[in-house]
């Protein structure tokens, strides 16, 4: 069951059972490095998640390392949910999007488009980013991008993303304190909040909404919100994840006065643990903005998996990733059911 907990619960109709393209942005913020600030990988290579993520989303296996990104726990990354609904409910295709990878994948199975985009850096140190000219490669990339499908799904892996997320929102004025999630199931706010304050002590006055994206965003924030602004003229856009894709909506919203945007065809869609996150407020932060994003997630668990791993999403160890509550959503939406997804990430893991 798909669930509408915000805006028009009427937007996915007409899209059931109609395939859509899956591009997953793909991007390295520095900000990773800093000690206990994510679990979104493993430790010590989280730069390489976004290429794991990638490599493993088209080829079924990674290329660059010899296991999957996974938690210090052992819960291995959402990705296995997007290629689960991918094998059983295929999407038109997957792209890859290098928005400042640390290292290229080696994929053969998906298109791979690079931008000319290095990774960001640390955005207690000023993040060192072309804000404008990263957005207005996401507005130019819409115009270009061809599919003959109604609707776009938007996904990303940008380990430390909810860092970087929370620090645009705050740059922006919006009031989102406590309400951004964690990798971690726990929230470290402590170190969340130390890092944000630097990066925000960094902005002046005179700062433009591009020159404080520059200081403390990431690319994958940035180009998803020209991306989206410029493609839903013409298209459904649903970006997949949680409190991350809420901040690239923030910057739509910021920059709503000076570049068009069809709001009503921009939709959210994320998974129930983020939804139902203690420790964040996904509603919270949509409720924010100055329009009324249509927003979704699928109603999925894995309790009656055979692998007591996976149980822990449902315990908060991992919540999304890698459009794991767009896929989902799609995935229902095409006639696929919670025991279908739960099977065939079981067998992804060898089970």
């Amino acid at each position: 069951m798909v669930v509408c907990f915000k805006g028009d619960k009427d937007f996915l109709n007409g899209l059931k059972d109609k395939k859509a393209p899956f591009l997953l942005a793909c991007s390295t913020t520095k900000t990773c490095e800093i000690e206990g600030i994510t679990q979104a990988g493993i430790p010590g290579m989280i730069h390489l998640t976004p290429t794991l993520d990638s490599e493993f989303l088209c080829e079924g296996e990674v290329k660059s390392l010899t296991d999957l990104a996974k938690t210090p726990k052992g819960v291995p990354t959402p990705a296995l949910i997007t290629r689960a609904v991918s094998l059983q409910t295929p999407y038109s295709f997957i792209e890859i999007l290098d928005l400042g990878m640390a290292k290229k994948p080696q994929i053969q199975n998906c298109r791979l488009k690079e931008f000319d985009i290095s990774p960001s850096n640390r955005i207690d140190k000023k993040a060192d980013i072309n804000a404008k000219e990263v957005f207005e490669k996401g507005r130019k990339y819409a115009k270009e991008f061809k599919s003959e499908s109604e609707y776009i799904i938007l996904a990303e892996t940008t380990p430390a993303g909810t860092t970087t997320a929370y620090a645009t929102a705050l740059a922006l004025g919006y009031e989102a304190n406590g309400l951004f999630s964690s990798s971690f199931k726990n929230d470290p706010k402590s170190k969340k909040e130390e890092v944000v304050k630097k990066a925000l002590s960094l902005i002046e006055k005179s700062d433009d909404i591009f020159d404080k994206l520059s200081k403390v965003s990431d690319n994958m924030l940035i180009f998803t919100a020209g991306f989206a602004m410029e493609a839903s003229k013409s298209k459904r856009v649903i970006l997949g994840g949680g409190t991350q894709m809420a901040a690239a909506l923030m910057i739509v919203d910021s920059l709503l006065n000076l570049y068009e945007a069809n709001t009503k065809n921009i939709a959210l869609a994320t998974t129930k643990w983020v939804y139902e996150d203690k420790n964040s407020d996904i509603k919270k932060l949509l409720e924010l903005l100055s329009f009324s994003p249509n927003a979704f997630y699928g109603d999925f668990s894995f309790k009656n998996s055979k692998l007591d791993i996976l149980k822990l999403y449902d315990q908060g160890e991992a919540k999304e990733g890698v459009g794991a509550g767009a896929s989902i959503v799609y995935g229902y939406m095409r006639g696929a059911k919670e025991e279908d997804i739960v099977k065939g990430v079981e067998r992804l893991l060898g089970a």
